[in-house]
């Protein structure tokens, strides 16, 4: 049969891509201060070409599987998640990329093991070696997670005594242990959303966005998403201990990272969907949530403090749809004489909050007979016209539609954003400069021609048969 070959090549191709991204991790990723090279030199440039030839070489794999997946034999899941394992190997002991937000982790776990607000106070304030590693403009800021997260970022800052080649290994295998839960729940969400196993696994765990920035990259979200993924899935019986065990997952998620909070509207929509009464369902659930908080605020040790935190996206250096907004206002209004321009930004981020709330009411009036749907569309609602926005917060609303879709129709169009997205960052995660840019595009027009030079050999007939 065909069909196995099929596989074996996306197989083979992903991990030719994932390979490249290591390897030109190596030299142009977000590498620790002592190891960064100039970015004109050659290691570096050849660095960036190489990623982004692996990009190219990822994405392609990912949608000739997508192909696969809606074909006549479709992969099962099982076989979905050797893929997801074959590709992910090449990054687990590659270095940051994309971002150096894992280095900003490993400064605040320092920090609450050191019993420092880290509320109150940014990474400068442990100074030291692990200090300069995080990006100067979060190392005067307090950190934004939830005394979950901290929690678990202090365990591992006491296992590794601060020593950096073994945090960063531990924060990937966090960041692993997270897509290895979204992995466990996207089918099952899907069953009971009507829809297929394997597309969802192919769209919301397979995703280039989610071996760059959830693997490569080490970030949180997915420390956010897994948790969140089974919350949803315990919540859909119709026992009061399923949805319990739900809102406390749903619960610590947003310990994670607040938006994972909306999931507590699903976990009560679930719940009443499954045959019981709204009132008994929102009181339990909001019980079990605040019983859960305490807890976990507790345990940290952190105070709660978490809570003044959740303004820290709202900066106006933060790049975002309503920052864009008010700085192109604020210069506007700035030429025009006016002295309204310093409003112009928090102005826009308030108009922006003020919409995504009405958006995210407007989804769940509409679409609450498909609580994961909703939620899905919501966290997508949020991502996109908060206050801060990063190619992987796409990934908040993207996991569940993967999951609960109505239609082939909208997962076409969030497989096409995510293919986009995927380009959108630089693998050192510092600002562009046009150097950098073209040696991007070259890398990624490298790894288009060699795939079409692929393609057209395999299209040519063998020697000694006739076209």
């Amino acid at each position: 049969m065909a069909f196995p070959v099929d596989l074996r090549r996306c197989q083979v191709l992903g991990l030719a891509g994932t390979a490249c991204l290591a390897l030109g991790g190596e030299t142009a990723g977000a590498l620790p201060v002592r190891d960064l090279l100039a970015p004109a030199s050659a290691q570096a440039a050849l660095g960036v070409v190489g990623v982004y030839f692996g990009v190219v070489l990822l994405t392609a794999a990912w949608l000739l599987l997508g192909r696969l997946v809606r074909g006549p034999q479709p992969p099962t899941p099982r076989a979905l998640l050797l893929v997801l394992a074959v590709w992910a190997a090449p990054l687990l002991l590659a270095p940051p990329l994309f971002s150096r937000d894992v280095y900003s982790y490993l400064a605040q776990g320092a920090m609450v093991d050191a019993h420092m607000d880290v509320y109150a106070h940014g990474p400068a304030q442990l100074g030291g070696p692990l200090a300069d590693e995080v990006a100067p403009m979060w190392r005067h800021t307090g950190a934004p997670y939830g005394p979950a997260f901290l929690a678990l970022a202090s365990a591992l800052s006491g296992l590794t005594d601060g020593r950096l080649p073994a945090g960063l290994l531990g924060m990937r295998l966090v960041a692993l242990l997270g897509v290895a839960l979204m992995a466990v729940a996207l089918p099952r969400l899907a069953r009971h959303s009507g829809a297929d196993p394997a597309a969802a696994l192919w769209l919301g765990a397979l995703n280039p966005l989610v071996l760059l920035h959830l693997v490569a990259g080490a970030h949180n979200d997915a420390l956010m998403l897994g948790p969140l993924g089974l919350g949803l899935v315990a919540a859909r019986g119709d026992r009061p201990a399923g949805g319990v065990l739900g809102a406390v997952l749903v619960t610590l998620a947003a310990l994670v990272k607040a938006p994972a909070a909306l999931g507590l509207l699903a976990v009560v929509a679930l719940q009443v969907r499954s045959g019981r009464r709204p009132l008994p369902a929102a009181l339990s659930t909001a019980a079990a949530s605040a019983v859960t908080t305490v807890a976990a605020t507790a345990v940290a040790g952190t105070g709660y403090g978490w809570i003044g935190a959740l303004n820290t996206p709202v900066s106006p250096h933060n790049w975002a749809l309503t920052s864009l907004l008010g700085r192109a206002t604020g210069a506007l209004l700035a030429h025009l004489g006016s002295s309204l321009a310093p409003l112009a930004v928090p102005a826009w981020q308030v108009l922006g909050l003020a919409a995504t709330a009405v958006a995210v009411a407007l989804i769940w009036l509409r679409t609450r007979v498909r609580p994961v749907y909703a939620l899905g569309l919501s966290l997508l609602t949020v991502a996109v016209l908060g206050p801060a926005i990063r190619p992987w917060y796409v990934l908040w609303g993207l996991f569940l539609i993967a999951a609960a879709a109505p239609s082939t129709s909208v997962r076409h169009r969030v497989a096409a954003l995510a293919g986009v997205l995927a380009l959108a960052v630089l693998p050192s995660g510092g600002p562009a400069d046009p150097g950098q840019l073209v040696l991007a595009v070259s890398g990624g027009v490298l790894g288009v021609v060699v795939l079409w030079q692929a393609h057209q050999a395999a299209q040519a007939p063998a020697p000694g048969r006739m076209a």
